[in-house]
């Protein structure tokens, strides 16, 4: 679901990005029924949705990493341990971008990404927090998935003005 709602929202600010998400778990499995549905109802088309494994290449060759949780951010800076400088829970960059404020207009995204993430370690990925984690709605009532887009739509709605700000390189 963040992936399609990330990937509209950036082609609505005529942001050219790959949107790409990957997992820890499941792999080849199409989207969730609820989660085509609850997309579906948002404009959103998730049907064509295929799971796929997270990769040390593709972790390396991203500008950011959003995780939805610290199990799935850990297995990527696991996988590429320089990755933890642009590698996030969507609500940990949240907190931090909205703490450390927008990226300036000659800011390149891996500086604002660095400026953000100050004085983080690994030590700082251990457990769960509820600070830093959507919950997964997999295999629950579609009630479940209704409340996660809607804490989706909030997270990204205030991530990209900050990161993708309209003089933002």
């Amino acid at each position: 679901m963040a992936e399609a709602l990330l990937r509209a929202r950036l082609e609505a600010r005529g942001v050219d990005a790959t949107v790409r998400s990957a997992g820890t778990r499941a792999v080849g499995g199409p989207a969730s029924a609820h989660a085509v549905d609850v997309l579906a109802e948002a404009g959103l088309d998730l049907r064509g949705h295929e799971s796929r494994q997270l990769a040390r290449d593709d972790v390396a060759r991203a500008d950011l990493v959003l995780a939805m949780a610290r199990e799935h951010l850990r297995e990527a800076v696991v996988a590429h341990p320089p990755a933890l400088t642009k590698a996030f829970t969507l609500k940990e960059l949240v907190r931090r971008a909205e703490a450390a404020g927008p990226r300036a207009a000659d800011e390149a995204l891996g500086a604002w990404l660095r400026r953000v993430g100050t004085g983080r370690s690994t030590a700082g990925l251990m457990g769960r927090d509820p600070r830093d984690d959507v919950d997964d709605p997999i295999g629950r009532p579609r009630a479940v998935y209704e409340r996660t887009y809607a804490e989706l739509v909030d997270l990204v709605d205030r991530l990209v003005p900050l990161a993708w700000p309209p003089d933002a390189p």
